[in-house]
């Protein structure tokens, strides 16, 4: 089933057709600027703009940077405080005339990865973390997700943990890897303390320079790079629309 997966970030919108069978991208991404201010009316355009890229009408899934519960929007870390208390999904479908799932970002790309990346055919606690604009997490337990859980605005030395030890931070300070890496440390050995992972995919744009700071890191925990990167989130959406259209 070929289905429109988008995956909605702090900087970009990203988009692409996805064979959910292969969890293979049957398209060119197609990426536009998160609108500043992310309003919901500004973000709904960018959304429209990329299903009429791909002149696309059928079925699509959209990972969101917020806590999606029942398609409304319950958490605002990265967007516009005005989108606390829209349907998205309702939002989302106006403006293009798709049908459209919709959940939490870094549970799109942790679907993904659990499916078709690192994560396949892995059993017990599995984290996976996208360091990115900023921290997001997808608990599974025996494959099964845990869906929503914000890990990263854990307290970490005082602040919140995105704010932190997130690729933009990392951008924003001018840290080294060496520095940076051991925020990241600091982070995901809480993560450890907590849940006690047997594996912790690490993801986001920045998991393609895994090998300047992964080896850094000392976590009682099997570390990897995600493998789908950039591509997680719109096809964990796809797989996710998909679903729902059987």
């Amino acid at each position: 089933m070929q289905v429109l997966g988008l995956d909605v970030g702090g900087t970009g919108i990203k988009g692409a057709l996805v064979d959910t069978q292969t969890g293979r991208l049957t398209t060119e991404r197609f990426r536009l600027r998160t609108p500043q201010p992310a309003t919901p009316e500004a973000m709904a355009a960018t959304v429209a703009e990329i299903a009429r890229h791909f002149e696309w009408t059928g079925p699509a899934g959209c990972g969101f940077p917020a806590v999606i519960r029942h398609g409304t929007v319950m958490t605002a870390a990265n967007i516009d405080p005005s989108w606390i208390g829209i349907d998205v999904r309702d939002a989302f479908e106006k403006a293009t005339g798709c049908t459209f799932t919709v959940a939490n970002d870094a549970d799109a790309a942790g679907l993904a990865e659990m499916r078709f990346g690192a994560g396949r055919d892995r059993r017990g606690v599995v984290i996976v973390s996208t360091l990115g604009t900023g921290i997001g997490s997808a608990v599974f337990v025996d494959g099964k997700l845990v869906p929503n859980t914000e890990l990263g605005h854990l307290e970490l030395d005082g602040f919140d943990a995105e704010s932190r030890a997130s690729d933009a931070a990392r951008s924003r300070e001018d840290l080294s890897w060496k520095r940076w890496a051991k925020r990241v440390d600091a982070y995901l050995k809480l993560l450890q303390r907590l849940f006690w992972p047997e594996l912790i995919i690490v993801g986001g744009g920045v998991s393609k320079k895994h090998e300047k700071f992964l080896p850094r890191l000392s976590v009682d925990a099997e570390i990897v790079p995600a493998e789908l990167r950039n591509e997680a989130g719109i096809i964990g959406a796809a797989m996710l629309a998909a679903e729902q259209h059987r």
